[in-house]
């Protein structure tokens, strides 16, 4: 990101709090404008007045609630013919306590709506705008849920899970568009996302829990070491490396005219 010769604009949804406000303090002190779309108009604005006064940089706001169709057809719009957007940070998402069957079909909807729908509409608009113009960067948050789901709630893991494979697969489809694409998946991060779904986060182990900032230096370093996949709290990228092999080493098996043998 930082190679291209002009610092474009930079859009962050879930942009009013949490890992979307970190992102905004840091594009911004990297010289990048930003476009900030969240739902709590208030929050925005402060935030906007805030980075503009301190970095010298412009900042819009677009208050939109991604989880309904015509807000997000308007942000969607927005990145779609805005040539001036090179970033998109696709951050808001949302989390539920409890498990599938505690869960209400109205909750259900509303988390994949924005964890999902909003995610991939989004990320296909500015595909689309950045292949155009041959260069972009694409930041999808996920979750290390995506790999050890057991760790929380069916939707939720199955949203980030979702997050990663999408985000893998346009690696593959925009590789030779100019366009980078990074995903993220933050362990347990000390943000309002908790509070929101009805958790408290000073219940978990400490040792579990990074404090937003460091997770966002951490993921903007990943993405400055072009890593296509940043696990902030990993430490060996080995480890990473060892399971994409394993991952690999399945391929030639996944498909075949008959089944295995062991099911004769």
């Amino acid at each position: 990101m930082s190679d291209h010769p002009l610092t474009p604009t930079a859009l962050i949804t879930g942009a009013s709090s949490g890992i979307g406000a970190v992102y905004a303090e840091r594009l911004a002190a990297r010289g990048h404008d930003l476009l900030l779309v969240a739902r709590d108009r208030q929050r925005l604005e402060a935030l906007a007045s805030d980075l503009q006064a301190r970095h010298g940089i412009n900042v819009e706001v677009l208050p939109a609630d991604l989880g309904l169709p015509v807000d997000l057809a308007r942000v969607e719009q927005r990145l779609g013919r805005d040539g001036s957007i090179g970033v998109l940070v696709n951050n808001a998402g949302i989390a539920l306590h409890g498990t599938l069957v505690e869960t209400t079909p109205e909750q259900v909807d509303a988390l994949v709506a924005l964890n999902i729908v909003a995610v991939t509409r989004l990320a296909s608009a500015a595909a689309a705008q950045f292949s155009a113009t041959g260069r972009g960067t694409i930041i999808n948050i996920a979750s290390v849920v995506a790999l050890a789901p057991e760790m929380f709630n069916a939707v939720y893991s199955a949203s980030k899970a979702y997050v990663l494979s999408l985000t893998q697969t346009l690696q593959g489809e925009l590789r030779d568009k100019g366009i980078e694409v990074q995903a993220v998946l933050p362990g347990v991060t000390r943000t309002e996302i908790f509070e929101r779904s009805g958790l408290d986060v000073n219940q978990i182990d400490p040792q579990m829990v990074m404090e937003v900032g460091e997770m966002v230096d951490a993921a903007l370093s990943g993405l400055d070491q072009n890593e296509q996949v940043t696990i902030p709290s990993l430490s060996d990228a080995a480890d990473w490396q060892a399971y994409i092999k394993a991952r690999d080493a399945l391929g030639p098996n996944l498909s075949r005219s008959s089944p295995a043998a062991r099911y004769k």
